[in-house]
């Protein structure tokens, strides 16, 4: 579980490696500061990498006098290359980090799962003195789950709607937001990793069920599964 606050940045360090199964092998390099969040061992723990939970499968240290710390392997399956733009990312590509929450840490977005839902596209950027604001395309599939003032995060940021319109929503980011994220770079065309609110999503399968036990004739519910008695 994430809080959509990022930690820090990192950097690609080479294209994604195919491997068998249609998956393929990321390599990124990670700064101190995400490093010193993450569990002891780092083998098998959770980093969010753009808004993608991935796994930490090896991870190497680097020469001291890098930017960049340590080395991080992840293996993507072919489900988290057809949801996400990861698969996409060249080396050197900056992304952006949190390691996975720990107990008493404080909640400052809001519960982010890193199970990206699509993609969106960057559709209008406007600058508002040192805000800017982002427009961004909204999946058909996904609308129903975003309100204005609500939660979403892109990229891995947890951000509050300012509008939201057919086909399309915004964002206004603040300079720190700005500054410590990629999305201070993104541009016109450029695509990210789009997660809703996952209460909207348990809103709406508590919703169903409860109309279609109403449905039912009398003495029938509607269970997890299916249809009890």
């Amino acid at each position: 579980m994430f809080s959509g606050l990022i930690v820090a940045t990192g950097r690609v360090a080479f294209d994604p490696q195919p491997i068998e199964g249609g998956g393929c092998r990321l390599a990124v390099d990670l700064p101190a500061q995400v490093i010193e969040r993450l569990p002891a061992p780092a083998l098998g723990a959770s980093l969010a990498v753009s808004g993608v939970c991935l796994t930490i499968v090896s991870l190497d240290g680097l020469a001291a006098s890098d930017l960049f710390t340590h080395r991080a392997l992840f293996e993507l399956s072919p489900e988290t290359l057809d949801r996400t733009t990861l698969g996409h990312v060249r080396a050197g590509a900056e992304v952006n980090l949190e390691p996975a929450l720990r107990v008493g840490d404080p909640l400052g977005g809001h519960w982010v799962q890193g199970h990206v839902d699509g993609t969106a596209e960057v559709v209008d950027r406007r600058e508002q003195g040192e805000f800017r604001v982002l427009a961004f395309t909204l999946p058909d599939a996904l609308a129903g789950y975003l309100v204005e003032k609500g939660s979403v995060t892109v990229d891995g940021v947890s951000l509050t709607l300012s509008a939201l319109g057919a086909g399309r929503f915004e964002v206004a980011l603040v300079p720190h937001t700005l500054a410590v994220t990629t999305l201070g770079h993104l541009a016109s065309g450029a695509r990210v990793n789009l997660e809703v609110d996952v209460l909207a999503k348990y809103v709406e399968r508590a919703v169903a069920a409860r109309e279609g036990a109403a449905a039912l004739p009398r003495g029938l519910g509607v269970g997890v599964s299916g249809v009890w008695a």
